[in-house]
């Protein structure tokens, strides 16, 4: 027989401690300069369909959205900034993914639930002064070993670029997913629980 004890943190829906999604924050209107191209409302993502509703907010945990306000400012300085792909990922929608991409190097399978979903991660890119992307050894949701931040392949300047963003990612704090160039963790995102936050506006 399973323990109380041990299901009352599920069934409460985050563990003791953890911080709940009153925290949440639209990053658009605490930093209007980061640009928002949210690819799960498009079908312009790995799975090919949206799963989120069109003009979705962008959502992060307010600590997780202060560090990446911190790495737009340091990149404005140098004429580029950060263009973001997704960040809080309902649970909802990770299930949506999975069922289509039951792949654990790349979707995180729901009953464990990812960083996104905790809205404690993103998947971003660089952009030049005027909002243009800059080119990266490979596209958004590219399930290929070009993908990953230690690709060795592609073009010079790709390469620069992937790396200029993971380092101006990693001066505030955020660490690197293996498999993917463009996606990035809060160190705290231990301190967060799932949660299912709409994403409409």
């Amino acid at each position: 027989m399973v323990s109380t004890t041990l299901l009352l943190p599920i069934l409460l829906g985050c563990m003791v401690g953890q911080k709940r999604a009153s925290d949440m924050v639209d990053v658009v209107k605490l930093c209007p300069q980061i640009k928002i191209d949210l690819r799960y409302g498009t079908k312009h993502n790995g799975v090919g369909a949206a799963v989120y509703p069109v003009g979705s907010r962008c959502l992060l945990r307010r600590g997780t959205a202060d560090r990446l306000i911190k790495v737009q400012k340091q990149l404005g300085k140098k004429g580029l900034g950060l263009l973001v792909w997704d960040a809080y990922r309902p649970l909802s929608a990770q299930k949506a993914l999975w069922a289509v991409k039951p792949d654990p190097r790349f979707v995180a399978p729901p009953a464990r639930g990812s960083r996104h979903n905790r809205g404690a991660a993103v998947d971003l890119t660089l952009v030049d002064k005027d909002g243009h992307e800059l080119p990266m050894p490979s596209g958004f949701d590219e399930f290929s070993i070009r993908a990953r931040p230690t690709y060795k392949g592609g073009s010079k300047s790709s390469r620069a670029n992937r790396d200029i963003l993971r380092a101006a990612m990693m001066a505030q704090g955020f660490f690197p997913d293996k498999n993917e160039w463009w996606h990035f963790n809060d160190p705290d995102w231990p301190n967060y629980g799932l949660v299912d936050v709409s994403l409409r506006r």
